[in-house]
């Protein structure tokens, strides 16, 4: 009798674990299409390079992005919005990206923008032709919201795009 309530409480603390750990995993997998956007992009650190021009990012203002292509793990950095384009969108490139980020230029400032801001860009709404201006001249300005994106066109100029509209052309 005594082994079968021992079974029993052994049972019982077995699955009232695996229920306690069910919850917890159930938990964690509700987390945010942004959340998990941004645990994918990386800090950029005071030495990090541009992939395409080979300059400190973070000596320059405006919006930086990063991309991952699916033929490595290593994230590519670039010093602005224009150097991330000019390199994902060249023909042995462009089949290649698997995920790409930017900075959110309504949640950071201009000048040193924040890293906790990054954003899926192929969702982002970019202004190209502003008179704000980043690491290598005119960049495009990466937005999360339309609204915002056309408040700066106000302000700065330049034209409304989204991720799949822009060409090397548009550069």
């Amino acid at each position: 009798m005594f082994n079968s309530k021992l079974k029993n409480f052994s049972l019982g603390k077995s699955l009232g674990m695996s229920l306690v750990l069910l919850a917890f995993v159930v938990g964690c997998g509700e987390q945010t299409e942004q959340q998990v956007m941004v645990q994918q992009a990386v800090k950029i650190e005071q030495a990090d390079s541009c992939h395409l021009c080979g300059m400190t990012i973070s000596n320059f203002p405006g919006p930086k992005g990063e991309s991952y292509a699916s033929t490595q793990d290593d994230i590519n950095k670039f010093c602005s919005t224009r150097d991330l384009f000019g390199f994902i969108l060249q023909p042995e490139n462009k089949r290649q990206v698997k995920e790409v980020f930017v900075h959110d230029m309504s949640k950071t400032p201009w000048g040193q923008p924040n890293d906790e801001h990054f954003i899926d860009a192929k969702q982002a709404w970019f202004v190209i032709g502003s008179t704000k201006t980043g690491a290598m001249g005119q960049t495009l300005g990466s937005f999360s919201v339309k609204s915002d994106a056309e408040v700066f066109m106000q302000e700065f100029g330049g034209q409304l795009y989204q991720f799949d509209d822009i060409t090397l052309a548009d550069l």
